[in-house]
Formats: structure tokens, sequence, C-alpha cells
């Protein structure tokens, strides 16, 4: 479990950084043009980051060419949603998101695509999670 948190701190430490570079940044003409360049700079982080941390396994790509495009368009969905979000109602919404990443991430693609196995102590913290949201709004 300590892992685990230490990794979802990075994530989220990421995901910080993020929403304060978009709600920074100066609205220009091309409002998507802040994302244009997060990606951009994402890709040079990845491909340092793959050369640094090179593995004993190689990905096949051509066999990986679906769950690539729906990845890719999962991670478009959600930066579409972080701009309406933010531009709109403020980085303090971002509750709303959490809580609802929370239901889609662990019981539609957790619980009932892979499976995964969900314990009475997430069932409450689920329902709490989603009870904050109801007291958000």
């Amino acid at each position: 479990m300590s892992k685990a948190l230490l990794f979802a701190g990075l994530a989220a430490l990421g995901n910080a950084l993020f929403v304060y570079g978009q709600r920074r940044s100066s609205i220009a003409n091309n409002s998507f043009s802040y994302f244009t360049g997060a990606l951009l700079i994402t890709a040079i982080c990845f491909g340092v980051a793959a050369i640094a941390l090179r593995t004993q396994q190689e990905v096949n790509l051509f066999s990986n060419v679906l769950t690539t495009i729906i990845g890719g368009v999962g991670v478009f969905i959600t930066f579409i949603g972080f701009y309406f979000l933010y531009s709109n109602y403020g980085a303090v919404y971002y509750v709303v998101y959490a809580v609802l990443s929370i239901v889609t991430t662990t019981i539609v693609v957790g619980v009932l695509i892979f499976r995964e196995s969900f314990n009475q102590y997430q069932v409450v913290a689920l329902i709490l999670a989603i009870l904050a949201i109801v007291m958000f709004s």
C-alpha cells in the first residue's frame, strides 16, 4: 500500500502541475494551444523516460493498436473535459472530476471489465466519495 500511495501522490502532483499550468496560461485565439504545448512536452518526457527506464520487455505496437487508440481518445476526452471544467468553473471543481473518475475507473474499468477484487472498505470509501459530490453540489 505504501508504494501505491507514493505512485498516487506522484500522479496527484503531476495533475496539480497540469491544472496550475492551464489556469495560469494566457487565453489566446486558439484556446487549445496550451494543451498542444503540454502534450508536446509530455511526449518528450515519455521519450526520455522510455530510454532511462528501459525494461527487458518490448511492447509490440502493432498488437496494441486498438488499445493505444482507445487510450489516446481517453486522454483527449480527459483534456477537453479539463479545459471546459477549469475554464468555466476553476480548479476547486476538481473534486467533481475526481469522484466521477473514482466511480468510472474503479467500478466500470476495474470491477466490471477487469474483474478486480473490491473489498468492503473500498465500498465504504466509494460511498463516501459519492457523498462528497452530493455535499459539494
